[in-house]
């Protein structure tokens, strides 16, 4: 999209935005050539724990997540690494989990996908994802995360999960839970439909062309409460989100869309945003995009929509003034075409 000429003409400037703003995400930044090959702290890593089955019944379940976990990562290009999907040796799961997010780069522009499947307990105080030998509770992984300056999402599919995402919750951070409370404690389908709707085109809801954090978060949730509905049962699960850093979570009826419709208390930033430039699969267009160019038009599209939630608080010059701050370097990351004016 090409920059028109700015000559001070405010209700120009100001159709300018808003059509930029509709068209946000439409268009690839331009950058012709294929990106190069990312160096390892740009590069997506997806962590899947498997806790311990418990009962035959579940085992099979958690085996086929993790394999549906592993043929995506593969399909994006994406580093694997399963733990607890069978015995390594004397070191607990509980360490190898430890390890291996000590092994990882803690700054750079790759996203860390960390996936929790199993069982999860709550005493009224810790939640804990059961594993075999020692269990990893949320306050010990948050103090192992505590490094990390990288995109991250913790995508809890256990049981009594929720308490996760009031511990993990931070900046550049998604957190999805399978529960809404720590006293959800039957056996949570979320993290099968969740997996499976990262592969399935019915989950892309914008129509993009890929699916982000958010759309399969909002597909799986759909399916639980559909279960529950279609088999007359009540409702053991609620999934939650958190993507702004305050660790309340909303729920995925608060969402049109992709959009959230509901605002949040005391004028807080909505949940969302984040977790839809979370994807696993990028289109071929995103895939074009060197890392550092994502993560500049990411930035700008964030700052949009911080701004869109202030609108009713500015005045309308002020507001379009801000928008348009935004909106010109995002402009300046696309195609120009032939004699347009750059400034």
């Amino acid at each position: 999209m090409g920059i028109a000429p700015q000559e001070g003409n405010a209700v120009k400037s100001w159709t300018f935005a808003l059509t930029l703003l509709a068209a946000s995400g439409l268009a690839a930044p331009a950058d012709p050539s294929p990106a190069p090959a990312a160096p390892a702290s740009d590069r997506t890593t997806v962590i899947a724990v498997v806790g311990i089955a418990g009962s035959e019944e579940y085992g099979p379940i958690f085996s086929d997540e993790v394999d549906r976990w592993e043929k995506i990562s593969a399909q994006a290009d994406a580093k694997f690494l399963a733990i607890g999907r069978k015995a390594e040796g004397t070191t607990s799961d509980h360490d190898l989990f430890k390890q291996a997010l000590e092994a990882e780069p803690k700054d750079g522009l790759g996203k860390l996908w960390i996936v929790l499947i199993g069982h999860g307990t709550f005493d009224g105080k810790e939640a804990k994802l059961n594993l075999r030998g020692p269990d990893v509770s949320a306050t010990e992984l948050a103090l192992w995360l505590q490094p990390f300056h990288r995109p991250l999402a913790v995508i809890d599919t256990t049981s009594a999960s929720a308490p996760f995402l009031t511990k993990l919750s931070g900046t550049d951070r998604v957190i999805i839970t399978a529960t809404r409370s720590g006293d959800e404690q039957n056996y949570a389908r979320f993290g099968q439909y969740f997996v499976e709707a990262l592969a399935d085109p019915q989950s892309d809801l914008d129509k993009d062309g890929e699916i982000s954090l958010l759309e399969a978060f909002l597909s799986a949730s759909a399916r639980t409460a559909e279960f529950y509905k279609t088999e007359g049962r009540l409702a053991t699960e609620h999934p939650l989100i958190d993507d702004n850093g305050d660790g309340l979570g909303t729920p995925p009826d608060w969402f049109e869309g992709v959009r959230a419709v509901k605002k949040a208390r005391d004028g807080a930033s909505v949940d969302g945003p984040l977790a839809q430039q979370f994807v696993l699969l990028p289109s071929a267009e995103e895939q074009k995009l060197s890392p550092t160019l994502r993560a500049q038009r990411d930035k700008l599209e964030l700052a949009v929509s911080r701004l869109r939630d202030q609108k009713a608080t500015l005045a309308e010059d002020d507001y379009y003034a801000r928008l348009e701050a935004i909106l010109l370097p995002l402009a300046k990351l696309y195609p120009q075409p032939a004699g347009s004016v750059d400034k």
